[in-house]
């Protein structure tokens, strides 16, 4: 199996090629690449690989620049530190989506995955491909509701309640359409693995926000987008120009 890398760390790019070799030994590394515009060039020019391994945040952008400029017809494993990508990565061939740090039984169910793939691929038609990569990502079996604490009893908050999720000082801290405010226990990243990409977006590290709960969206100052929602923030919510294209692609995806 000839493979792609295409990550910006150079140690993490070197720690996930140690770790295919050992349990891949008979695939082939054809290029560790770290940008965008490398990934570009790459894959305009070379023979199309097997598989590629993509981070997502490279040295010069967003890895999903790379297919609207060349067309990836082979498998894609996304390995990230962020989780608010999936849906995204489900549309741009992804086969897995693996939140960094993973492990070597991680990437061994990925390698898995891949040849399940290619064995349905080969019998299947056409009309049972997104069936099959809604069951491999995982998307359907994504949190309905949640269980919180407050006031000395448990309740449930169906995940179609929740307005945004935002960092209260260390923890995060969930607020309902109703204005309601539940401590949660659980980290934002791991909280936005378990939610739909399709109905909520990680806008920064401090906001994950529901596609229900956006109001509008303003131009600001430096390319950069306001974001304003139906249930007021403490703070003043901007996406920087990096992010503001997957936004507005998440917004119109409906």
């Amino acid at each position: 199996m000839n493979i792609l890398i295409i990550e910006d760390e150079i140690k993490a790019a070197r720690s996930l090629e140690n770790l295919i070799s050992k349990l891949r030994p008979e695939s082939k590394i054809m290029a560790k690449i770290q940008s965008v515009e490398g990934a570009i060039d790459y894959l305009s020019d070379s023979a199309t690989p097997d598989l590629i391994f993509m981070d997502i945040q490279l040295s010069d952008g967003i890895s999903f620049d790379i297919f609207k400029s060349v067309k990836v017809v082979c498998p894609v494993i996304f390995c990230t530190a962020f989780g608010e990508y999936a849906m995204e990565a489900i549309k741009e061939n992804g086969i897995d989506y693996l939140l960094k740090p993973f492990s070597e039984t991680d990437l061994k169910n990925a390698f898995e995955k891949v040849d399940n793939f290619k064995n349905f691929f080969q019998k299947t038609t056409e009309n049972n491909l997104v069936e099959l990569i809604q069951k491999i990502s995982g998307e359907d079996n994504k949190k309905k509701s949640f269980l919180v604490f407050k006031n000395n009893k448990y309740m449930t908050v169906k995940t179609e309640d929740i307005a945004f999720i935002y960092i209260n000082y260390t923890s995060p801290t969930m607020v309902t359409f109703k204005g309601e405010h539940f401590d949660l226990s659980q980290s934002l990243d791991q909280l936005a693995s378990q939610l739909s990409g399709k109905d909520f977006f990680r806008l920064n590290r401090q906001y994950l926000i529901s596609f229900s709960a956006v109001k509008e969206v303003e131009h600001y100052f430096a390319r950069k987008l306001y974001v304003k929602l139906t249930v007021p923030t403490d703070d003043k919510l901007l996406i920087g120009k990096e992010k503001t294209a997957q936004f507005l692609s998440w917004l119109e995806d409906r």
